[in-house]
């Protein structure tokens, strides 16, 4: 290691990426990423082909809302063992067991329904993956801080990140191409036998529990929620009016769209393998591009302007959308549209994960984070359950529009809000979405 810098030499730290713990990260991010889609874009793309109504569909967008109140269940998570499991597997692992075993069964229950006959049953299914995925992450991002050193967080965050966005390939492009030329059902069956991966990831995984210094007390509010807060109001004080703000709701335009966007698709013509190879396969390798590029650009550009940058940039590729609605299905439009706000997004989400890690304080960074990444997801997926009605009421051109504004006002938050995340922390797991 370098004496001067304290930082891990270029040389250890491709050393590190053969190490099975950066294996196991991989897995655990695929893990991770698989169930996110599979209630959100791809479940709506099965929505709207079944004949459900776009309003519908954005209000069973909600689902979805596990992911932004998993801080709520955390410390029980946290604290508590899972009978005879732990003592096998120890407590993290026999979590991470439990979430993938209850992702598996949520997406068989959906792939068991059918939305245009029985949508309660899609509905119920989809509860218990979104539950049970969010969990997991909470899971695995304490693994994930419990099995290296600050040091090498960042490399366990990009690695988790690879195997997110291959997560999101299968369940995104390879979803629609088995729903293709098979149907949904066994689209959403071959998924539940993905969990496979995670399951594996768990038996390779070393343990790595580590007890917090007040887990031996038992269960406290005060320990779990208050103290991480209050940690939060003492060092920033009146400037979490804008930190708050700007973490909430930096990505609330990319949240919205993200609804409507493949809906807009299957009714301005395009297939479901035109969806899955543009938007699905290619459009993930774009968010992987530009999720590399802005953790390399940030150092360059600075917080500030890449927190500007990223605001602008994210909400306005939504005109592209605006613009597909009114050309019709041309897929060179669709493929530039995807490629603008892909980039964007990729870029916008590595900026943010770097500001909100920035925030976190020693002894509470894995809580914080937890309540920071839930707070960013909040207000987009609550608005995003009401798209369906805003894309009835203007059309579609008109709402994308209108999402893309709302950058405006975020850069300008995130010029104050950015002086604000003065140390070093380790590198956070990318918040789904």
């Amino acid at each position: 290691m370098s004496a001067a810098a304290g930082k891990p030499t270029w040389r250890e730290r491709i050393a590190f990426l053969g190490e099975r713990r950066v294996f196991v990260m991989l897995l655990l991010g695929f893990s991770s990423g698989l169930p996110l889609l599979l209630v959100f874009g791809t479940l709506s793309a099965w929505l709207r082909g079944a004949g459900v109504s776009r309003t519908e569909i954005g209000l069973l967008s909600w689902v979805a809302l596990a992911y932004s109140f998993k801080f709520v269940w955390a410390p029980v998570v946290d604290r508590f063992d899972v009978p005879v499991l732990a003592r096998l597997l120890g407590r993290r692992r026999a979590w991470m067991i439990v979430a993938q075993l209850t992702v598996a069964a949520g997406l068989l229950l959906i792939g068991l329904s059918d939305p245009a006959t029985s949508l309660g049953l899609t509905i119920a299914g989809a509860l218990l993956t979104a539950f049970a995925g969010a969990t997991q992450d909470i899971v695995v991002d304490g693994w994930r801080i419990d099995a290296a050193p600050t040091e090498k967080q960042g490399t366990m965050a990009a690695t988790y990140q690879l195997g997110y966005r291959f997560a999101l390939m299968a369940s995104g492009a390879g979803a629609l191409y088995i729903a293709e030329f098979v149907d949904w059902q066994a689209a959403y069956w071959t998924m539940a036998g993905l969990v496979s991966v995670g399951i594996a990831a768990v038996l390779l995984a070393p343990v790595v529990d580590r007890d917090r210094p007040d887990r031996t007390g038992g269960f406290s509010i005060r320990g779990a929620v208050v103290e991480p807060f209050a940690d939060l109001v003492r060092r920033y004080g009146l400037a979490l009016l804008v930190i708050l703000p700007v973490v909430a709701l930096y990505r609330l335009p990319d949240f919205i769209a993200g609804v409507m966007a493949n809906p807009l698709y299957i009714d301005v013509g395009f297939t479901l393998t035109d969806i899955a190879n543009v938007s699905k396969l290619y459009g993930v390798w774009i968010g992987l591009a530009g999720a590399f590029a802005g953790g390399l650009l940030l150092p360059v550009l600075g917080m500030r302007a890449a927190l500007v940058i990223g605001a602008l940039t994210g909400a306005g590729s939504n005109v592209m959308f605006a613009w597909l609605a009114h050309a019709g299905a041309d897929i060179v439009l669709l493929t530039l549209a995807i490629s603008v706000d892909n980039f964007s997004a990729g870029f916008a989400g590595s900026v943010l994960i770097a500001y909100m890690s920035g925030l976190t304080g020693p002894g509470f960074a894995a809580t914080q984070y937890a309540l920071l990444s839930s707070l960013y997801a909040l207000p987009g997926k609550l608005v995003a359950g009401l798209s369906g009605v805003m894309v009835d009421a203007w059309g579609y051109p008109a709402f994308f529009i209108a999402t893309s504004c709302v950058g405006i006002p975020v850069a300008i938050l995130a010029w104050f809000a950015a002086n604000t995340a003065g140390r070093d922390a380790p590198a956070a797991s990318p918040p789904p979405g």
